[in-house]
């Protein structure tokens, strides 16, 4: 008897600039090519999901999956303020039409932390304009690709846009400023919300937001360490979440979720390494399955329909990614076994591909691409695959 509802969603995850290759126009390139950064390499080529997108989606279909998430490239659809590029929106109508001819459903996701760069360099999520700015964006979109857009995400992640961006300065803009860090969290639920109404007007698609959720917990068992604890979850989890719950915030939400992680009032960077024992993967993230079966509950508490859009790990040991996959799906099973309303699960990621900051290093994707661009699915993507046939975690 399968573990998952009838009408489950199955696949995985992708983002424009981590796989399409050549976004030039966009504060990432910018970011990837300015020695002072935090950017250990450039994008460059992607994986040249660009020209071989119509392959890919073969490849992941025949794998078994129902359903792809993919963003669009916002600087190559608006490549500068008000101008959108006819060219840019012919290519995504060939990408979604070729995704729905193999019978997937897609997830399309608006903003996928890249800005146009004239946007960012305006002042990006801390423009005056910003909200509206997006919201044009969001509803020309959505009146021309709306009818091959059954799921419209609107923002990925906006608590780590804000958190690495604008705290720690690991990602674009590279500031490190604990008040504009808040400004900006804000901004973005914002423009989640604002956009919502912009899109119904123009697409009858499911509206979403995906959120990456960490477990998180204090270092120390003491007084300031659980205050701490507490003032930080509400800006990354419960900021987020009760906003959604208030008002029209969409449809559904989407949960992502990697890691418990650990925060610590003293640490410069706010966060303290794991405890010895925790299997760590490329990234030094924690491994701890139970996790997703908690931040489904908590995020559960808006109301809205779940779907996991991201989850998986980066390693080089393709077994610690069928245990790891094994694990949080029979965390996920638990969770709607205790009523949680979870409609899908979308592996991060398709291929291993740009890992943003750390480059082409992590290696998260059951699909391995070599250096002619050849893919070659792991020997976990074809457990993943027994797992959807069968509908049981492991």
């Amino acid at each position: 008897m399968s573990a998952f509802p009838d009408g489950f969603l199955w696949g995985t995850a992708t983002s424009a600039h981590q796989v399409e290759g050549g976004n030039t126009n966009n504060d990432w390139w910018d970011f990837e090519h300015n020695p002072a950064s935090a950017a250990r390499s450039s994008s460059g080529d992607g994986i040249d999901h660009f020209h071989r997108y119509a392959e890919d989606f073969a490849l992941l279909a025949s794998l078994g999956h129902n359903t792809h998430r993919l963003s669009l490239e916002w600087s190559r659809i608006e490549p500068a303020p008000g101008e959108f590029s006819r060219a840019a929106i012919a290519h995504y109508r060939r990408v979604l039409t070729a995704l729905a001819g193999t019978g997937m459903t897609a997830f399309v996701t608006l903003h996928h932390f890249t800005l146009p760069r004239w946007f960012a360099v305006r002042g990006g999520w801390l423009a005056p304009d910003a909200i509206d700015v997006f919201t044009r964006y969001c509803a020309f979109v959505s009146r021309e690709l709306g009818s091959l857009m059954p799921f419209i995400c609107t923002i990925n992640e906006p608590q780590m846009i804000a958190l690495h961006g604008y705290l720690e300065g690991y990602h674009p803009p590279g500031v490190t400023n604990p008040v504009l860090w808040k400004r900006a969290g804000e901004a973005l639920l914002g423009a989640h919300l604002a956009a919502v109404p912009a899109i119904r007007a123009e697409a009858t698609g499911r509206i979403g937001l995906a959120v990456q959720l960490p477990l998180l917990a204090p270092a120390r068992d003491d007084a300031a360490c659980d205050a701490f604890c507490r003032a930080m979850r509400h800006e990354i989890v419960d900021r987020y979440l009760d906003g959604l719950a208030t008002v029209d915030g969409g449809d559904w939400l989407g949960v992502q979720y990697y890691r418990k992680q650990w925060v610590d009032p003293a640490s410069p960077t706010l966060f303290a390494a794991p405890p010895p024992g925790f299997p760590l993967t490329q990234m030094g993230w924690a491994v701890h399955p139970d996790g997703l079966r908690e931040m489904l509950h908590r995020a559960a508490a808006t109301g809205l329909p779940l779907y996991v859009t991201e989850n998986g790990i980066a390693t080089d040991d393709d077994t610690e990614r069928v245990a790891y996959l094994e694990g949080h799906l029979a965390a996920l099973a638990r969770a709607i076994a205790e009523g949680v309303d979870v409609r899908g699960y979308l592996h991060w990621s398709a291929f291993d591909n740009f890992e943003w900051s750390e480059g082409y290093r992590p290696r998260f994707g059951l699909i391995a691409v070599d250096d002619d661009f050849t893919r070659r699915p792991k020997p976990s993507a074809g457990v993943f695959a027994r797992i959807i046939r069968n509908g049981i975690a492991s």
